[in-house]
């Protein structure tokens, strides 16, 4: 499988795409009035403590207090068998106390940031945790003997660095790309990440409340970071100054990258190369075309995304259930990739089409988990419910593509639908025959969209007659250019 990274750089905003084989996979998006804060660390103070809800808000200067429960409090000493803490909030903390935490969930809607004192910091091959003193090795590494010969390695170096005088250092976690790692590129590594927490330390003495401690890295050098692996063939940056800024990160942090790296100059946008610009308007939308003529519709809401499958003009070439198979398998795929497009997480339903044979339920369930394999975000995967409904979870850190890239509609506040122009002419009635009972006036003067004044003097001008001789007042209308579809006023004369 061959995969390039395009990265889009303008003063205003950064934009990364992932390309598997010729087609886009991922995209990210990064303004830079509104940079995401996950990984930064702040020293914050506790504003509130709800011992009922198990959890705190934190102040760390943001415009929202941000949100921590007990459980992201884990301590040895106030755990039990699951992992989860057994002791009271309120004996943990107190109201004005400083805390030292790190955002773990960007602040989404209406919540704030969510955030946990187990602080970690990641460089490229390894996951550096302060506070802790295990190893582990990411479930991606899959082969015994190389998982052992990562841990011999860091547990060698951590003992070389307390043999220098360094103790207490910590624990690492080894990161996917780490597979094949040698020996100096992960002591060179353990070595960076020690010297970074012992510059956080010092902050963290110095700095008031409310501040922040630590940031991590812009989209552009992330992308170097945490997207580079063994299988990217090569990163085309557009920006002269981008490129030379990350070919100094790469020398410094990931050289083996280097080579791969690449400065774009040419007049046709990067993000024309692949079409992304097209991909990234089709992921905006509710409906997703499939090749065969089936098609999804994807709807995301504060509680969970919705996908529910059709097969549309599709209508197959032997029988009913082989159609239906056929569409299913080709969403499962497509639905991988969507999430992925989308950046969509939290609780996500999937409503296949009914299949009777429980064989081809099976194998789109596999076709499914085998495109989840390749996401980088960690996924949870149910089977086939009673009801055909597949149940996963996607962990969600950033905001999806639509609320980077969107806002709520002004003429229906989000709910994806306005009131016909017959709703609002029977609600103006009302409105009405309330001012009528209520006040005194020769006549009524009402404003509302063109879309209704036209419907007031032609489709309902009959029952507007009745309601002038049912009140003894005349009505005239008047139609607003400013107006919303559902937005009107009743104006006594």
């Amino acid at each position: 499988m061959s995969e390039e990274i395009l990265i889009n750089f303008t003063p205003m905003e950064t934009r990364v795409a992932v390309i598997e084989n010729g087609m886009p996979q991922e995209i990210y998006i990064e303004r830079a009035e509104r940079r995401g804060i996950v990984g930064n660390i702040y020293k914050g103070k506790v504003v509130r403590v709800l011992p009922g809800m198990q959890a705190a808000f934190v102040d760390i200067g943001l415009e929202r207090a941000a949100f921590i429960h007990v459980d992201e409090l884990q301590r040895p000493d106030s755990a039990d068998d699951s992992g989860k803490a057994n002791i009271a909030i309120n004996h943990l903390l107190r109201e004005g106390q400083p805390l030292v935490v790190q955002v773990t969930k960007d602040p989404l809607g209406t919540k704030g940031a969510r955030l946990t004192t187990n602080l970690s910091i990641p460089s490229r091959y390894l996951v550096y945790m302060p506070g802790n003193e295990h190893i582990g090795i990411s479930q991606r590494i899959e082969d015994s003997d190389e998982r052992d010969r990562l841990r011999n390695l860091v547990e060698k170096a951590v003992a070389d660095l307390g043999q220098d005088g360094d103790t207490n250092i910590g624990g690492f976690i080894l990161r996917t790309v780490s597979e094949g790692a040698c020996e100096q590129e992960l002591t060179l590594d353990i070595q960076f990440l020690c010297r970074l927490w012992r510059a956080v330390e010092r902050k963290i003495k110095e700095s008031p409340v409310a501040s922040i401690i630590y940031e991590d890295l812009p989209l552009n050098m992330r992308a170097l970071r945490d997207m580079a692996h063994a299988g990217v063939e090569r990163i085309r940056i557009d920006s002269k100054e981008t490129f030379q800024k990350s070919v100094d990160f790469a020398a410094a942090l990931v050289p083996q990258i280097g080579d791969i790296l690449e400065y774009y100059p040419g007049e046709r946008p990067i993000f024309d190369l692949y079409n992304i610009e097209e991909e990234i308007q089709k992921a905006l939308g509710r409906k997703v075309e499939l090749k065969s003529g089936g098609y999804l519709i994807f709807d995301q809401t504060e509680a969970m995304t919705t996908v529910d499958i059709n097969t549309g003009a599709y209508v197959g070439h032997r029988n009913l259930e082989e159609t239906i198979f056929k569409t299913n398998l080709e969403a499962a795929t497509a639905i991988g990739r969507q999430l992925r497009l989308r950046n969509l997480g939290g609780i996500i339903i999937i409503d296949f089409i009914d299949m009777v044979d429980e064989d081809h339920q099976r194998q789109v369930l596999r076709t499914l988990e085998r495109v989840l394999e390749r996401d980088h975000v960690k996924c949870k995967l149910t089977g086939v419910s009673e009801l055909g409904l597949v149940e996963m979870t996607r962990k969600r850190t950033r905001e999806s593509l639509e609320h980077v890239l969107c806002q709520p509609c002004n003429h229906c506040q989000g709910r994806g639908s306005i009131k016909t122009p017959e709703t609002v002419c029977y609600e103006i009635f009302r409105e009405i025959l309330r001012q009528h009972r209520a006040y005194d006036t020769d006549s009524y003067l009402v404003l509302a969209s063109e879309s209704v004044v036209d419907m007031l003097q032609d489709d309902a001008s009959d029952h507007v007659a009745e309601l002038e001789a049912f009140i003894g007042k005349s009505i005239r209308f008047q139609a607003e250019a400013m107006y919303s579809p559902e937005h009107y006023d009743v104006v006594l004369r």
